[in-house]
Formats: structure tokens, sequence, C-alpha cells
């Protein structure tokens, strides 16, 4: 991947790139812990951490030259500044939608140019490998597995918290990375919350459960979402639920290299234009995933993205109701030569448990 960004820093005449944000950290360099930065040269890499993990960033990345930032108690702006007086560097970029204001404020006074750039590890992140698609398949499969687990613990009187701790464990168990990100699991009217956080609430009969979630594996992320209902569903229910499948359908019909993302959206609403429900959906309707759960290309009518072969992304239509509650359903996909591949399979089909 280094190749990558010195390919870019000589299309753009720079000689430096800082590299800070995590995900494109260890996207670029393979590393796998925390406290890392980097600074990409034509002649030379340079990654920066503290004694805490110069012994895991020798092992791991053994093409850079470990800098201990802490070292004098400099700061990483300062050890930078270190670097590019030794190698008489006059302009090098930084990402400027991740760097704080006073690590910027330093940058700025490095007697260089200090160029602030945005998405250009993230476009290189956006079509994915083979190896990075394999680990986001294995991610999925994961997901899959602990979902035919968490639907056995669903019952009255258990509470969200409760199965979302659970629902973390099952992913460990079945082989994520140790560290799961937040995930989203609701019940009720409360499943309205597009991003509510599992609660003490106890599940009652005829609840909707809605579980948006995944995991990581190899650092590389899955995520998907499911509703069920607790009980014997009502005819209102079933009718949403109707819709929102038909939306995901639809949408996913759309999906293949070439395709705009906001003609994928137009597709996800047909069902719903000319009903009641049109003012409940969002329009965000998924975005790209990979080390990072939400990247380029990102999913809505604004979109001016474009599908291409080997983009990894979410479809995920909702309808969400206040007072009432809501349905989400969400898959990952691969895009792929001439269309797309789902990339989870726990059952989409209506579950009353």
């Amino acid at each position: 991947m280094e190749n990558r960004v010195i390919d870019y820093l000589r299309v753009n005449k720079i000689e430096g790139f800082f590299i800070s944000k995590p995900q494109n950290v260890r996207y670029v360099s393979k590393y796998t812990s925390d406290d890392a930065y980097l600074f990409i040269t034509e002649k030379e890499n340079y990654f920066l951490t503290d004694p805490r993990y110069t012994e895991q960033a020798e092992y791991e990345c053994p093409d850079y030259k470990i800098i201990n930032w802490r070292a004098n108690g400099r700061s990483v702006a300062e050890s930078i500044k270190l670097i590019v007086e030794s190698m008489n560097i006059k302009s090098f970029c930084f990402e400027g939608d991740f760097v704080n204001y006073n690590t910027y404020e330093e940058l700025k006074g490095i007697d260089a140019d200090a160029i602030a750039v945005t998405g250009v590890i993230e476009e290189f992140r956006s079509v994915k490998t083979s190896d990075e698609i394999q680990n986001l398949r294995v991610a999925c499969q994961i997901a899959d597995r602990a979902f035919e687990k968490i639907i056995r613990d669903i019952k009255v009187g258990i509470t969200e918290k409760e199965l979302a701790s659970r629902l973390s464990h099952y992913m460990v168990m079945e082989g994520s990375d140790t560290k799961p990100y937040g995930n989203i699991l609701i019940s009720g009217k409360r499943t309205s919350l597009l991003h509510g956080i599992p609660s003490g609430k106890s599940i009652e009969y005829g609840d909707f459960v809605l579980m948006d979630y995944g995991c990581a594996y190899k650092g590389y992320l899955s995520d998907m979402t499911r509703t069920i209902v607790v009980g014997k569903a009502t005819p209102d229910q079933k009718k949403v639920y109707s819709l929102e499948m038909k939306m995901l359908e639809d949408s996913k019909k759309a999906m293949k290299p070439g395709a705009r993302a906001a003609d994928v959206y137009e597709a996800s609403v047909q069902a719903i234009k000319d009903t009641e429900y049109f003012k409940y959906h969002y329009s965000s309707i998924g975005h790209g995933i990979g080390r990072f759960v939400h990247e380029i290309p990102f999913m809505g009518p604004k979109s001016n993205e474009v599908l291409a072969e080997n983009n990894v992304v979410t479809i995920e239509p909702g309808i969400y109701i206040p007072d009432w509650g809501g349905i989400r359903i969400e898959d990952q996909m691969l895009i792929t030569g001439d269309g797309n591949e789902c990339l989870t399979h726990a059952e989409r089909e209506l579950l009353e448990l």
C-alpha cells in the first residue's frame, strides 16, 4: 500500500505524507495495535509510536524506521518536524479531517508547506483487494453464526443490555477480534431510534427487536441488521415489514458497477413513495465498509458516487415510525463484475419468536 501513497506524492509533487487516522495507519502499514502514526516519503517510511508499542511495531512493520515520539518529551508533531528537517523536505500533506487543532498549529510551525488533504487513503480503501474481501466475508459469516445463537435467547423478560452483551460474546466466541465495536440492540417502540443505545428495558410480548451489529475479523468489519417480533406479529407489523423487504430487494437489483448511488436510493423508495410510510424513511440507505464501519461510497439521494467492482457496501433502507417502532434490514454486499453478491445470509423473512 505504501507504493500507492508514493505514487500519489509523485503525481501531486509532495515530498511526504503524515498519516494519523488509525484505520488508514493500519491499512497502509498492517500494524494492529494503538498509538501509531506514519510519515511516508519516497526514500524512507517512518512509523511513530510510544515505548509501549515499539517492539510490536518492529515485528509487524519491518520496512519502517521506528521512532519513539515520546523521547525527550516531544510531541508527534515535533517528531515530524525532526524528520522533515533531517530530510530537507519542503512540502508534506496531512489528513485535514482528522488532525486536531493543537497538532495543526504545530504542523504549521514546521518550515515546510503543510498541506491538508481529505479522503486520499479512503479512496484507495474503497476498492477492496481479494484478501480484504476474504476478511470481510469471514466477518459476515461470524455475524451470521452469532445471529443463529442470539435468536435462541430472545424472550419476554430479558433486557436489551443483556442481549447486546450476549451478542458481542457470541461473535468473539465465533472468531471475531476481541474488540467488538458498538452494537445496537433495541426493542418495542424504541426501534424507531435509528441508532438507539441498548437499555435496561425488558423485552415484552409483541415487541420488535432490532439488532444492528457486526464484528471485526483481522480489522475488517461486518455490519448487518435484522428485525424480529417476539410473539405473533400484528397485521400492521407484517405490512410494514413486507414494504421494508421490498425496499431491500429493489435496492439490491440496482446495485452493480457503474450504478449511481443516488439511483440505488431512488430504487429503494419506489415501494413506499406513494404511501403514508414515505415520510418515515431515512434517506441514507448504505455505506462502504472495510476497516471502518462507515466508508465511501455513501448511498443516498445527494450522493455523486458511482459503484465500482470490488466495492463492499451495506444496503439498509428502513422505516421508522415514532411511538410505534421501526424496521430495518441490512445486508453487506460485494459489487461484482456483473452485479452483486450478498455476504450476509442470516434469515431475512419475518421471524416470530
